[in-house]
């Protein structure tokens, strides 16, 4: 049982720390059901309530940061609200239609053909779809520091009980 153990919070680890990358996995979720795995088959005992305090903040902070951070960078390239909305929908197809670069080419061209849909030169609008992938690249890096925090602290965590 605890080979099944550790081979499930391994396995739930390696997907959160994908779905930072690849945003149809689960992620951070993935990432904090490790630590209810890890309490089912072992013990919730080496988790107080500071434990769950932290890694919950931190699961919060992820799941704002993410939305916000990817629309700051398509407002901040003077994105609109349609092309944020088509840079959300690219991010979510883009990985299905296009599977080797759809996670890039994605949020760009949601992104410009929604500064185009609501009347943007095409000049402004790439300059929109650069801005989606500054906020995505961006979001990423956020992710994947948090994420490996995450796992980090849960390690620390056994470690000093």
């Amino acid at each position: 049982m605890d080979i099944l153990g550790w081979s499930l919070v391994v396995i739930l680890f390696v997907v959160g720390m994908a779905g930072a990358i690849w945003p149809i996995l689960p992620g951070v979720f993935a990432i904090y059901g490790a630590f209810f795995v890890y309490g089912f088959f072992f013990s919730f005992e080496p988790f107080g309530w500071v434990f769950w305090t932290i890694q919950t903040l931190i699961l919060i902070v992820l799941i704002i940061a993410d939305h916000a951070v990817s629309a700051w960078g398509v407002h901040r390239f003077g994105g609109s609200k349609a092309s944020i909305i088509g840079s959300t929908i690219g991010l979510i197809l883009g990985p299905f239609v296009i599977p080797a670069f759809g996670l890039i080419i994605g949020p760009f061209a949601g992104a410009v053909i929604g500064e185009l849909a609501v009347g943007s030169n095409i000049e402004k609008s790439f300059k929109v779809g650069i801005g989606s992938l500054v906020g995505l690249l961006t979001s990423v890096v956020v992710k994947v520091i948090l994420q490996a925090g995450m796992i980090i602290l849960f390690i620390i965590w056994l470690m000093a009980n």
